[in-house]
């Protein structure tokens, strides 16, 4: 094939791909898609994340702690301590601690937890019945209570917003609390409060020198409804000129619970395995050893048994003792009055009965040391007393 067709075809080629892309071109539309990847994993991990960004916004020092005994260190005086956390676990001693600080300058915020039982005449929720507060259903309301509220309902016109009416403003604030749930200010000490038609879900009243804000729920001020109402409008207002120290996980669970929730599968495994390791070393280890029959039993084992038996019971100077008495027993016998001899002139006499010498009777008769003896010396003093009774 000549050059010249070569280039031709290559430029056909050329123009057809020209051809093809501009068509390409003209049939294709751009348009902007958005994904969404939800929440990203620190907002998973905090439900106040937004919250805590929108007081840094507000040029408000706000910092996250997870520990209740961080009210220590914490100054009453110009700071704020919004407590959202799990309050169940909480002992008396950190109650008077929270209302302690409080009292010296602090302004704490709270959630109601308990609901108010009028048998036991508390709640339970050390905070409020200390503070002289009540939380209650709203159905379990009276019959008074839920005519008013009824006609409040009818003549506002969102109620079931909470109102937030504050002096010199025209409007009040729209919250959506959790209607649901009213407060009662059973020691008649609240100088401020919201309401929705039926019930009051917010509660601020002087405590000491501080203030001390409880609330019926706090899901305003999480992440999905924050944005709400003027639910960041009142985050901002009641910790406005303060330091903010926000407690929202406070109640740790221990190590055992933490396992038992996260790795439940393991845990299984290793008691399974500890059951097995105990079942293992529990065994007898070889065959099991069939009792002697009782008749081939001879007299020497008998007496090799009764031996053993006193030694282990009585211990080895019973032993050397009873061959010492035997021998005195028998020298008595061949010679009166031997017990009434000295030490001395017994070994003497126990020499010309026995015809041994002194040394060994004296090894023998030696008296019986009351600390413990070496089998060696044991066996040798046997032999020797064995020795000496014989000869007698």
């Amino acid at each position: 094939m000549s050059l010249r067709i070569k280039l031709t075809l290559a430029l056909a080629a050329a123009v057809l791909v020209g051809l093809l892309g501009f068509y390409l071109q003209s049939r294709l539309q751009p348009y902007e898609e958005i994904i969404e990847h939800g929440p990203a994993p620190e907002a998973k991990a905090n439900p106040y994340l937004a919250a805590e960004a929108f007081l840094r916004e507000q040029a408000i020092a706000t910092r996250r702690n997870d520990d209740l005994e961080a009210v220590k260190g914490l100054p009453g005086p110009g700071n704020t301590l919004l407590l959202l956390s799990d309050r169940s676990r909480m002992s008396p001693r950190q109650s008077r601690q929270l209302l302690e600080w409080a009292a010296s300058g602090g302004h704490l915020i709270v959630v109601a937890e308990r609901l108010w039982d009028e048998e036991a005449r508390k709640s339970g929720d050390l905070i409020l019945d200390s503070l002289e507060l009540q939380q209650y259903e709203t159905d379990e309301l009276t019959a008074e209570d839920a005519s008013k509220a009824a006609d409040s309902a009818a003549a506002e016109p969102y109620p079931e917003l909470t109102k937030l009416y504050l002096e010199n403003e025209q409007a009040p604030a729209y919250l959506a609390f959790d209607t649901g749930y009213h407060l009662y200010d059973a020691g008649n000490r609240a100088h401020a409060w919201a309401n929705s038609a039926g019930a009051t879900h917010m509660l601020q009243l002087q405590h000491g020198d501080g203030l001390v804000t409880v609330l019926t729920d706090a899901w305003i001020w999480q992440n999905r409804k924050i944005g709400q109402y003027d639910h960041a409008w009142l985050l901002w207002y009641l910790t406005q000129d303060s330091a903010v120290t926000l407690i929202y996980r406070a109640d740790h669970e221990n190590l055992a619970r933490l396992l038992l929730k996260h790795f439940p599968q393991a845990l299984t495994a290793l008691l399974l395995m500890l059951a097995l390791l105990l079942w293992h070393h529990a065994q007898r280890q070889g065959p099991i050893l069939v009792p002697a029959s009782p008749a081939r039993r001879q007299l020497q084992e008998h007496l090799r048994g009764t031996a053993d038996f006193l030694l282990r019971r009585s211990g080895p100077q019973r032993l050397l003792q009873s061959l010492q008495k035997d021998i005195q027993r028998r020298a008595r016998h061949r010679h009166p009055g031997f017990e009434r001899l000295p030490v001395a002139e017994q070994w003497q006499v126990l020499g010309q009965l026995s015809r041994l010498p002194v040394n060994a009777i004296s090894q023998a008769m030696r008296p019986v040391a009351a600390e413990r003896i070496r089998p060696l010396d044991f066996t040798r003093q046997v032999a020797h007393l064995q020795n000496l009774r014989n000869a007698l």
